[in-house]
């Protein structure tokens, strides 16, 4: 088939190489490079530079003008293809393609529609997350889907389970075109009786708090990235939490006791192990190594 691809970030890389390899991608349609990174410097889109191996022309733009509905249609797709674009796509494009549009969507739909379903799965104790293949309508992530698939989170960090799903997508994508292809696909309609939203994390909602539960702190570390990561203060200075479990030491809340290498963090109902930090201005290390920096027989923690 001939596509016409649309994606922004890692989580669409994987869907484009499958599709590069299947099928014939004229196009690629991705956000413009901007300032991206720890080293806050203009960078090309991960898809952008997918595209650029794989030989494909690209198109970078922030929104679906006049010129860029022209040239999709220019393209004269069979079907187009969204994963994690970041833009909102007007019902012109929905009638480019014979096939349609379909999008690879980061949640097992209907929970989760929206711009954060993966960290809203952590941090509302999921058991699984997953991805759902979708026509793309006019409302947000409302479409019927025709392929799911999830995996369990388990202890894997957030970028770990994103890295999960994308792959999950690529190959839950390539076996909904050949079905599509076919004239065999499934539709199924999203019963809206047990849709949520997953709202875009805000980083105060992932500073960890000494008034909240173990386990409420310690999905804030699990769902942590760098837009959004997970932070605490140690004896009035800044660090982030990179790693952390439930432990059963008694700590009272507020409280950080440092035994024997280990560093725990006192909640309102038991304690949290620190496993891997990143104090503000220095590099990760083990919590053990940091905590050897210190000094001081009685050390709290707060909200920062």
């Amino acid at each position: 088939m001939r596509i016409v691809f649309m994606g922004t970030p890692d989580f669409a890389v994987p869907s484009l190489e499958r599709l590069a390899a299947d099928h014939e991608v004229s196009l690629v349609l991705t956000r413009p490079d901007a300032v991206r990174g720890r080293g806050r410097r203009l960078e090309a889109s991960p898809v952008k530079q997918a595209a650029a191996r794989l030989g494909i022309a690209v198109l970078e733009t922030n929104r679906i003008t006049d010129e860029v509905l022209s040239r999709i249609k220019s393209e004269r797709p069979d079907v187009i293809c969204v994963a994690a674009f970041g833009c909102i796509l007007p019902d012109s494009v929905l009638e480019v393609a014979p096939l349609g549009c379909v999008n690879v969507h980061g949640s097992p739909l209907p929970r989760w529609r929206g711009a954060a379903p993966i960290q809203r799965g952590i941090l509302e104790g999921d058991d699984v997350v997953g991805v759902s293949i979708m026509r793309v309508v006019h409302d947000l992530d409302a479409g019927a889907y025709c392929r799911q698939a999830t995996v369990e989170v388990g202890e894997r960090s957030c970028p770990e389970l994103m890295t999960a799903v994308a792959e999950l997508g690529a190959r839950e994508l390539a076996l909904a075109l050949a079905d599509m292809e076919a004239g065999t696909a499934t539709w199924v309609e999203q019963d809206e009786s047990l849709v949520t939203y997953a709202k875009k994390i805000e980083k105060a909602e992932m500073r960890l708090d000494p008034a909240d539960s173990v386990l409420r702190n310690r999905r804030r570390v699990q769902a942590s990235l760098d837009a959004a990561p997970a932070r605490l203060s140690v004896a009035g200075k800044g660090v982030r939490a990179m790693a952390a479990r439930v432990s059963d030491r008694d700590v009272p809340a507020g409280e950080v006791l440092i035994a024997r290498g280990h560093v725990y963090l006192g909640c309102s109902d038991g304690s949290l192990e620190l496993l891997r930090v990143k104090p503000d201005g220095k590099k990760e290390m083990d919590a053990s190594a940091w905590a050897q920096g210190i000094h001081a027989d009685a050390v709290e923690w707060e909200r920062l």
